[in-house]
């Protein structure tokens, strides 16, 4: 059995498989492998571009008798270019439609920036460039308030689509803002965090609030050096702090970094496509970190962020877009 961290008053698995960046191809075998393995929670989004390859390894999974569907916790997120409130909910249907599911336990707005709405017939998932065969293709920003998203997610639990919402990428101050107006609380805060970004603050203020919170990219640099965004010296698995623990614990490095995480009560969840990786992620909670390990591996935080919108919108995108100071 996995641990589990409370959600709403829900239990959720606390290791999720993440599936970014998980090619069409493999998508619908590593999801019900998976599945077989132990997983019961998925971390999905439209942007990601292979929710039907999700929904079919889902398929696949309960057509096999691997479990139910009341047993998955299945978390997606509301892309940019769906913020307006008219779009919200059929943004979402899209979503649930893709992954041949009727509801969600978690939706989250994905990003606060807010684009110009692009129709699924024109193309999906629209991803960041409103249009890409454009001489100089850009984003094309869409001001829209992050409270009009917020009460349009509301609506969505209240129709039964999802149990929970919640919110990825907010800093402290936006979180402060959606708790002064929001009728229905965040469940959850999905954040990058890392050892070399640990989050502290932001993680304390979520719990003040009784939001959970989600770390993506728990492995910090090894998500983003085929993308050009971090260098293969930046990985965290070297520091010598986590092979002296991986060492005393005989446990992998990575195993080490992810304990660490769940450890601080946060859930993680890592992507592979290896099936003994995905054994291993999963293998968490036989082994504990002592005090001075912990404090050693929160030690190497460098306020280092990978996944950064200031960064990558620019060089990408030709639009420079900062969400964090």
């Amino acid at each position: 059995m996995t641990s589990t961290i409370e959600v709403a008053g829900s239990a959720m698995p606390a290791v999720g498989l993440g599936l970014w960046k998980i090619d069409k191809e493999a998508t619908a075998n590593v999801v019900c492998d998976a599945i077989h393995i132990g997983y019961r929670h998925l971390d999905s989004a439209a942007d990601y571009g292979n929710e039907v390859e999700v929904g079919k390894g889902i398929e696949k999974a309960l057509t096999a008798g691997l479990c139910s569907r009341e047993d998955l916790w299945i978390t997606s997120k509301l892309w940019n270019t769906y913020h307006r409130a008219e779009h919200v909910e059929a943004a979402c249907q899209k979503t649930l439609q893709d992954l041949g599911v009727d509801y969600l336990d978690l939706y989250l707005i994905h990003f606060p920036i807010s684009l110009q709405y692009v129709d699924f017939e024109t193309r999906y998932p629209p991803e960041w460039l409103f249009d890409p065969s454009a001489d100089q293709p850009s984003m094309q920003i869409d001001p829209v308030p992050l409270s009009e998203t917020w009460k349009a997610m509301e609506a969505l639990q209240r129709k039964g689509l999802v149990k929970n919402i919640g919110i990825c990428n907010y800093n402290s101050a936006l979180l402060h803002d959606l708790m002064a107006y929001a009728d229905i609380k965040p469940s959850m805060l999905q954040i990058e965090s890392h050892p070399y970004l640990t989050q502290e603050s932001l993680i304390r203020a979520a719990a003040d609030y009784d939001i959970a919170v989600t770390a993506f990219s728990p492995l910090g640099a090894l998500s983003y050096v085929s993308l050009d965004m971090a260098l293969e010296n930046e990985s965290v698995l070297e520091q010598g702090v986590v092979i002296a623990a991986a060492q005393r614990l005989n446990r992998s490095p990575a195993q080490i970094v992810l304990r660490w995480g769940v450890q601080r009560n946060t859930a993680v969840i890592p992507k592979t496509v290896n099936p003994g990786r995905l054994k291993e992620n999963l293998a968490l909670f036989d082994f504990e970190l002592s005090g001075d390990e912990m404090a050693a591996i929160s030690g190497l935080n460098q306020n280092r962020r990978f996944n950064d919108p200031g960064v990558f919108c620019d060089s990408a995108f030709n639009t420079f877009y900062p969400i964090y100071d």
